[in-house]
This record gives structure tokens, sequence and C-alpha cells, in this order.
């Protein structure tokens, strides 16, 4: 159980996001766990906007924690950040949890607890060549789908018809994962005019192209022995990058492709953030370019808010 607000910093890609933490963490002697679903891991740092030269000296948990090639999952993600939470807390430190994966966030912040659930080898079998369209009919007639994340690729929808076919087969597991118990936090959300997010993306993906060399990064993991239908998985700059290393796309084609991808994803991040709104997360809007000194004295006020 956590004693005292955490504070959260959440906002959509490319609006500084990490720079707000750290600034914060570093004023108040605190440490940072990520929320963001690629910075897990290793070897996959332009692309992720891992930013790692920013921290300093502040700590950082749930970065560089798995090999790039594995599906980190939300089950994984949850048992880790709650550890690290917990470590944080018992040292007497304030965690401040940033990133823009809404449903890592959202699920940590809610006290989502998941078991462990074991591959269905049979399950698997029965489902192995179903279009999108099928395996998307079959898990809405178990569970109620709030958002495409579940059914975006064939392997994630039979992995969520996994899951829900183990939770009806063990009803004790399903009434713990419906009951959570809250993490008490103070979530800031940094306030993007949409002008602004698309400007800030297009000179992010520029500056990652000329200036951080994202696609050798790209051709680096591939040599390295990780699976191009690996990295496709991870979407976004990977994904498109991947599909021009490999010759499926041209170099133009990749840019334009990526651009329309990274502006679509923004576009859901704030679709997930407003729907935590209305599940009942009070986001506290700050703008972007707030003043730094302002930035900060508006969190502190907040906190203090939380926890008289």
């Amino acid at each position: 159980m956590i004693s005292k607000p955490v504070i959260a910093i959440l906002g959509p890609t490319a609006c500084g996001k990490t720079r707000r933490g750290v600034a914060l963490a570093r004023s108040i002697g605190g440490e940072i766990i990520s929320a963001d679903s690629r910075q897990v891991y290793r070897g996959m740092d332009v692309g992720t906007g891992k930013d790692l030269s920013e921290y300093g000296d502040v700590p950082y948990h749930l970065i560089d924690v798995a090999e790039a090639g594995h599906r980190y999952n939300l089950y994984e993600y949850l048992r880790d950040a709650r550890k690290a939470l917990h470590d944080i807390e018992s040292r007497g430190v304030q965690p401040v949890i940033v990133g823009g994966t809404g449903m890592y966030l959202e699920n940590l912040l809610k006290g989502t607890e998941l078991p462990e659930v074991p591959e269905n080898e049979e399950l698997r079998r029965s489902l192995k060549g179903k279009s999108i369209e099928e395996l998307t009919e079959i898990l809405a007639a178990t569970k109620q789908l709030h958002n495409t994340t579940d059914v975006d690729t064939a392997q994630r929808a039979i992995r969520a018809i996994e899951i829900e076919t183990y939770y009806a087969e063990h009803p004790e597991e399903a009434r713990k994962a419906l009951a959570p118990e809250p993490v008490p936090a103070v979530i800031i959300g940094l306030d993007v005019p949409r002008e602004d997010r698309r400007r800030m993306i297009t000179e992010r993906m520029r500056r990652r192209f000329d200036s951080e060399n994202m696609l050798a990064e790209v051709e680096r993991l591939i040599a390295s022995g990780v699976k191009p239908e690996d990295l496709i998985y991870y979407g976004l700059e990977y994904k498109y990058l991947t599909l021009h290393v490999i010759g499926e796309l041209s170099r133009s084609e990749m840019e334009e492709q990526l651009e329309t991808a990274i502006h679509q994803f923004a576009k859901r991040q704030m679709t997930w953030f407003r729907g935590m709104e209305r599940r009942g997360f009070n986001i506290h809007w700050l703008p972007y370019d707030m003043d730094d000194e302002d930035f900060l004295e508006s969190v502190r006020a907040l906190v203090k808010d939380a926890e008289c």
C-alpha cells in the first residue's frame, strides 16, 4: 500500500515529459519510474526517445530492463513498476512516474494486479490463421472493447483471448484483477495545442534522422540478431524504419508514413488520457511551455493540497 501520493507526469509524444519529470525529481530528491512501453528495451534508444543524458544523477527505473526482441507486456510492467514503487517509498523517496503509455500508467495508478497467465497451446492452435476481424469478434464476445490496443495485431488479439479464457476458467483470479486498490496520485498533464504538437513531432523526427542517426540504430539491432518482425511489432519508428531496411518501403515512403503514424499515435494518446478523466482520474493540465520554475511551483502546490 502506497502511503502518500505519487506524482505522475503524462502527455503526448514529443511534449517534453522527460525533461519536466527529471527537473521535478531533481528538485524534490525523487526517482523516476518510466511508463513507456518501449523504453524498457535495451538498445532501442533513439527511436524511443530515452534521452538518458537528461537524467544526470536522477535515478530511474523501468528503462533498459528487457532485451530487444522480447515482447514485454502489461503483466510484467505492473509487476516491475509496483516493485519499484515500494522500493522507492521504503527509502522515504518521492516516486515520479513519467510516460505516455496510457494503458501502463492507468493500470498502475488504478492498482490493477494481473495473474501470470500461462500460454494455452491448444487455444492458440485453434485461433491460428484467423483474421484480425475474426479474432476481434471472438474477443468482443468475452469482454467490452474500450480501445484497439488488444487487436492491433493477430498476436496481441490471440493473447487477449488467451487471458480472457484464463479468467473465465479461474474466476478467483478475475475477481482480484477487477477489485484493485488504487495508488494515490497527483497527475500532471502537459497540455499542448494541436499545431504545436504537430510541429514538435515533425522537428523531433527530423532530428532523429539527421543528427541522432535513428536509421543506424535499427540496422544495428537487426545485425545483432533481432528479427525484423519483432521490430515491426514495436510499431512507429521501428516498424517503418525496418520496412525500409528490408526493402519494402523507399526512404520517402518510410518518412511520410512514419510521420503520419506518429501524429495518429499522439492523437490516440490524448484520447486515452481524456478517457482516463471520464473514468475518474483527476488530471491537472499545465501548459507544456510553462516557465520551468512556475511549473515546479505549480506541481509542488498541487502535491501540498493533496497531502492536506
